[in-house]
């Protein structure tokens, strides 16, 4: 391994250390979201936020800033001031680990740069990643102060999703550029017209499967932001119907799009049979197509986790029958679950994106 080779595989184990705190990050955001404790600190203290209240004081004067909020009037007028520290503390320490994130970034930014480890290569992807970080924060705001006007109790589900999708999309650049200091893809022989073909075809593919999996990763946030899950608790079938009568409500075909939850429902649903067809398909032509260590293993990955992902959502929307306000139990477990493997998931297919570039 040559010099430049080693600071490469440094830059790149940063960034996968950022990649896993990240995935850690989206996952602290769906128990904050499960919880309900999104709105439990009201203002964005960048700096002075990042500690905890330290006296009792200091816990009353921000509970007092939580009873003015329309989740606290409308929603969580009986809590007590036990209540509500364990909701801010999941907000808390989603902000915290948020803040953690840029620290690992900032320091690993400043040491690599000293030791002139970055190749002119990496200038423009670490800019990016900087701005797209930055967005993400300012997005996340924008979602918070969505449920604190109005006679809102929650946050808006369509900043919901958009808080969702960009983080998975900074989670995908950053995975991608760590990718390309470590990973070479499948090398393309020039004679062998067949084998090129074979590859464009795989990656063609991708590319479809990854368009119908964002679709399905926004409907999903959109079920979350809705609190869905229960409004329709069986499976196969929609409240007993296979295509429900009240698919369409209302004349914006917009709005009952983002708005109407059995629509959410059968979108939701049909992404995810449709998506689990492409993958089957798409994984018998990996299975035959050869290649380096990386491709060996990446190849299987894709099929195994949307049949995981698929059983996932079954028993999350089948478990939604028994949900009990402010306990934790199986239907939280499982939602977790279900969206750390739509992660994976989604990570499966950049993989082979990557590999086939």
């Amino acid at each position: 391994m040559d010099l430049n080779d080693h600071k490469s595989k440094k830059v790149a184990n940063w960034l996968l250390i950022g990649v896993i705190m990240t995935v850690v990050q989206i996952a602290l955001g769906g128990i904050t979201r499960l919880t309900g404790s999104g709105l439990s600190i009201t203002e964005w203290d960048v700096v002075t936020g990042s500690l905890p209240p330290m006296s009792e004081s200091a816990w009353q004067i921000l509970f007092e800033k939580y009873k003015t909020t329309p989740q606290f009037q409308l929603l969580n007028f009986d809590f007590t001031i036990s209540n509500f520290k364990f909701i801010f503390f999941w907000e808390w320490f989603h902000r915290l680990w948020a803040r953690s994130i840029g620290l690992v970034f900032a320091f690993g930014f400043i040491y690599f740069l000293v030791k002139k480890y970055f190749q002119p290569k990496m200038v423009k992807p670490l800019l990016v990643l900087f701005l797209l970080g930055a967005l993400q924060g300012a997005i996340g705001w924008i979602m918070v102060a969505s449920g604190l006007e109005g006679d809102a109790v929650y946050v808006k589900p369509t900043r919901l999703a958009l808080h969702f999708i960009f983080a998975l999309g900074l989670l995908c650049y950053t995975y991608w550029f760590a990718l390309s200091l470590t990973v070479q893809p499948i090398h393309r022989n020039s004679g062998n017209d067949d084998a090129s073909n074979k590859i464009t075809t795989i990656r063609n593919f991708a590319w479809v499967i990854l368009f119908v999996l964002f679709f399905q990763l926004i409907y999903g946030a959109l079920m979350a932001g809705h609190k869905a899950a229960n409004v329709a608790s069986t499976w196969p079938t929609i409240n007993g119907e296979w295509m429900p009568s009240s698919l369409i409500q209302g004349s914006s075909f917009f709005l009952n799009a983002i708005n109407n939850t059995i629509w959410i429902h059968f979108v939701h649903r049909g992404l995810a049979y449709l998506l689990l067809v492409l993958i089957i398909v798409w994984s018998l032509r990996l299975l035959k197509l050869q290649g380096n260590p990386f491709w060996v293993r990446a190849r299987i990955a894709p099929v195994l986790l949307v049949f995981i992902q698929v059983l996932l959502g079954i028993f999350t929307v089948l478990s939604s029958v028994h949900i009990i306000p402010g306990v934790w139990a199986g239907f939280e477990w499982l939602a977790q679950l279900h969206q750390l493997v739509g992660m994976l998931l989604l990570l499966s297919v950049i993989n082979i994106l990557y590999a086939t570039k």
